[in-house]
């Protein structure tokens, strides 16, 4: 079990890999982006995108679920306040596996809570071609190690 304390600056946290089916894609987009080109196969032929993809959000959360499966935070994850640095960089499409990989940015002992660190880490998703899809920079709140003097 790791805490704040326990990470270091420019340390890579691997995730997992998931393969996207267009019926994943198209049930993530009719409940949450039903943009034509998400969920109509025609409609997506014939857009600048030239077939399916998933809905940006679906790659954000997806690149998500495969870093915090992994389980690096468990022990100390509070929760975090921001994401920014959004880049979708290229469409994911029906059969596309994805994996992602986390990079530590930050970390900033809180001055009010010394129970408590903020982290800021970039999360990378890429595709079978280890070609990169979304990237972004997640702020997060991280327990520290537990101490007496945190006790206080």
């Amino acid at each position: 079990m790791r805490y704040f304390d326990d990470f270091f600056i420019g340390e890579r946290l691997e995730g997992g890999s998931a393969t996207l089916s267009e019926a994943q894609i198209i049930d993530f987009a009719m409940m949450y982006d039903p943009q034509s080109f998400h969920v109509d196969n025609q409609a997506a032929a014939e857009s600048h995108f030239g077939g399916l993809i998933a809905s940006g959000f679906q790659t954000i959360a997806l690149c998500f679920r495969l870093f915090i499966q992994r389980d690096h935070f468990r022990a100390c994850s509070m929760g975090g306040p921001a994401i920014d640095e959004l880049r979708f960089i290229i469409p994911v499409r029906p059969g596309d596996t994805l994996r992602s990989e986390a990079e530590i940015l930050e970390l900033t002992p809180s001055r009010s809570k010394p129970d408590v660190g903020i982290v800021r880490y970039r999360i990378v998703g890429t595709n079978q071609h280890k070609e990169k899809v979304v990237s972004y920079v997640v702020t997060n709140m991280l327990k520290r190690q537990p101490t007496d003097e945190h006790k206080r």
